[in-house]
């Protein structure tokens, strides 16, 4: 009896911690566009430093599935949160991962001005929180239902991806010298369109250990 309930309190922390990693790395993406926005140079290198907390606790939530697996040997639902719990925080390092790599371009580009307005950016970035928001939710409520429309949410980035891209093209070949910082700006585009596509993966993963059910938003 007393094995069963330290093997509940530990699975019950694991969840615990993995929501962590998730909100640790929604504030790391939104806060990367908000450094973008309001040329925060010290904002973006807080993201960089943060980095190394995420990175380590997916490192100590991995190890902990993997004690969970080889010494309680779960079964049916038990087995798929632990699952499921290794999957994704491979998806929330990688979004923390890219929030970097948008700091690192905040930091590049200093108060160089933008070659366009950053209208599309930002809206983008809205989209993913929300999804990563609605993600950590379902997570924790285990209630798919606000998963549903994935598909269609992250149609709408990639199309703003696309509005973006042929804008910076235009502009490029209006303005050559303008080409470093659409270059930069393209890149952050790119790496919203990417955290897009991770949480896409979460959503799947998590319909996965509520149901059962092998569903792939894209």
């Amino acid at each position: 009896m007393q094995i069963r309930k330290e093997y509940t309190a530990d699975l019950e922390k694991l969840e615990v911690d993995v929501l962590k990693m998730g909100e640790l790395s929604k504030e790391s993406a939104k806060n990367a566009i908000n450094a973008l926005v309001h040329r925060d140079m010290e904002l973006a290198a807080k993201i960089l430093k943060e980095n190394v907390t995420i990175d380590n606790l997916e490192f100590d939530i991995e190890r902990r599935c993997i004690k969970l697996i080889a010494l309680q040997q779960p079964t049916a639902v038990d087995l798929r949160t632990i699952g499921t719990c290794m999957k994704i925080i491979t998806d929330f390092d990688r979004i923390s991962d890219l929030a970097g790599d948008i700091a690192r371009i905040v930091l590049r580009i200093a108060d160089e001005p933008f070659v366009k307005p950053l209208i599309d950016i930002p809206r983008m970035s809205e989209i993913s929180q929300g999804m990563i928001f609605d993600c950590l939710k379902a997570f924790s409520d285990r209630d798919i239902k606000a998963l549903d429309d994935f598909s269609a949410r992250d149609d709408v980035i990639d199309a703003l991806f696309d509005q973006v891209r042929r804008e910076l093209m235009t502009i490029t070949i209006e303005k050559p010298r303008g080409i470093e910082n659409a270059s930069h700006l393209l890149f952050v585009a790119l790496h919203l369109e990417r955290v897009g596509d991770h949480a896409c993966n979460i959503a799947s993963r998590i319909v996965y250990m509520v149901t059962g059910e092998n569903r792939k938003f894209e």
